[in-house]
């Protein structure tokens, strides 16, 4: 007996190979997925198209990100594997709106126009477009079984539960017990969350704390020697990484490798794969602290804090949404607000939650209200800036990474949300553009 192999298709990637078992997946929001295959060569491939052209014309940095480079060199890849020109046929999937926009904010219709790239090559090369499911304003997964070559396009939280599924909501008493029983963060990460609240570094005796506590030393340096990091010389103690990294840098890496355990132990609800939470809130964390290089407004150090944390809520009620999960997955499709679905079933949603943690653990109050306003940015009071970056950055993740967790974003006020931290809605793509590659790997 064969096992059937499920292989995800990341942003800014492709697979192209002969008829096997496997099931080729890309989760897709504005992304653009494309599936084409030669049935009598019996070769195909998908690939996973994020924008439509690069922001500065004629770049070839990572030409598969982009449907105008992206394109043709995947299909080149299908003729090199023998497929024949005149008969390739093709499916097309995903390039949902960015938000529910108005005439005058069409150009942030980037997956309308990959489309378009998509269709004028499709035209040039006589490819036929034998299925396609685009547009709206909901994630979907598309996928393609190299088996026998067949697309399926259906949403990304595809609903197959029972009509009558029973949820109890949990007594608001029952979740105040559950973040009782959470394991506080150590004393010595919410040092350094203090000192970046307050943007002030003075790691001496920090140091020395972390010496002390053999956990925390350990994932340190062990995140301090993986790839992204670590160069030629292997880093074989916390002063030899505060040397080599810099206060800031080191200080992130204490942080991440505290709260990379702490979410992956919850992959019961909210998750929709293996480690989502955390990936989206690593993914957020890069973007919110991209934002605020590019912007200036907010400390770097204290924007990819607040990215990473801003979903820690989700931690204490993740669960109660496996059982919920029925409801959730078919109110969202009536465009539900995602909050009040929260509200409906739990009696409170993450957001609240996830403040009263950060006010339980003492977190700095920029941090604290951070948490608290993410969904609704306007409302923050303490450092607004810094909600609205987080903000665009959840959102960001959401339409650019979709499959990674239950969540839905509200876009009612994303185009004044984008121009309160100084930016121009006409720079969309290029804050896209920003976005590392890296971020849109498969979680583990």
């Amino acid at each position: 007996m064969f096992n059937l192999e499920k292989r995800v298709i990341a942003s800014g990637s492709y697979y192209v190979g002969i008829r096997k078992s496997i099931v080729l997946q890309a989760f897709l929001g504005t992304c653009v997925g494309v599936a084409i295959y030669d049935s009598d060569a019996n070769i195909g491939g998908l690939i996973h198209l994020l924008l439509p052209q690069p922001a500065i014309p004629g770049s070839t940095h990572e030409p598969e990100k982009y449907a105008l480079t992206a394109l043709p060199i995947f299909l080149k890849a299908l003729y090199n594997h023998g497929a024949e020109k005149g008969k390739l046929q093709a499916s097309i999937a995903g390039g949902a709106f960015v938000c529910p926009f108005t005439e005058q904010d069409l150009r942030l219709d980037i997956g309308g126009r990959t489309l378009e790239i998509v269709k004028k090559i499709f035209d040039d090369e006589g490819i036929e477009i034998e299925k396609s499911e685009t547009g709206g304003f909901f994630t979907s997964k598309f996928s393609l079984d190299m088996r026998n070559w067949e697309c399926t396009i259906e949403p990304s939280v595809y609903d197959k539960f029972p009509k009558d599924s029973k949820f109890n909501t949990p007594d608001l008493k029952e979740i105040s017990r559950v973040m009782e029983r959470i394991q506080p963060i150590p004393q010595v990460v919410m040092k350094i969350l203090r000192m970046i609240g307050e943007d002030a570094y003075d790691f001496k005796d920090i140091a020395n704390e972390i010496r002390n506590d053999q956990v925390i030393c350990a994932r340190t340096l062990k995140l301090c020697n993986s790839a992204l990091y670590a160069k030629a010389k292997r880093i074989d103690s916390i002063d030899h990484a505060l040397v080599f990294l810099g206060q800031e840098l080191f200080a992130k890496l204490v942080i991440s490798s505290y709260i990379k355990d702490f979410f992956q132990h919850h992959n019961q609800g909210y998750s929709l794969c293996m480690g989502g939470i955390y990936h989206h809130a690593n993914g957020t964390a890069i973007i919110t602290e991209k934002l605020a290089r590019l912007t200036q407004r907010v400390s770097p150090t204290l924007a990819y804090t607040g990215g990473l944390l801003h979903d820690i809520g989700k931690v204490v009620l993740d669960q109660y949404i496996g059982s919920a999960l029925p409801f959730f997955y078919r109110e969202l499709q009536n465009e539900v607000d995602f909050l009040e679905l929260e509200k409906k079933h739990l009696g409170v949603n993450h957001m609240e939650v996830g403040s009263q943690l950060a006010e339980k653990w003492s977190f700095p109050e920029s941090l604290v209200d951070t948490i608290l306003h993410h969904h609704y940015p306007e409302n923050g009071t303490q450092n607004p800036e810094l909600t609205h970056m987080v903000y665009i950055a959840d959102f960001l993740m959401s339409r650019f990474h979709a499959g990674l967790e239950l969540e839905h974003i509200n876009a009612d006020k994303f185009v004044s949300r984008f121009e309160r931290i100084g930016l121009s809605i006409s720079q969309f793509q290029e804050i896209v553009d920003l976005i590392p590659i890296k971020i849109f790997e498969p979680s583990p």
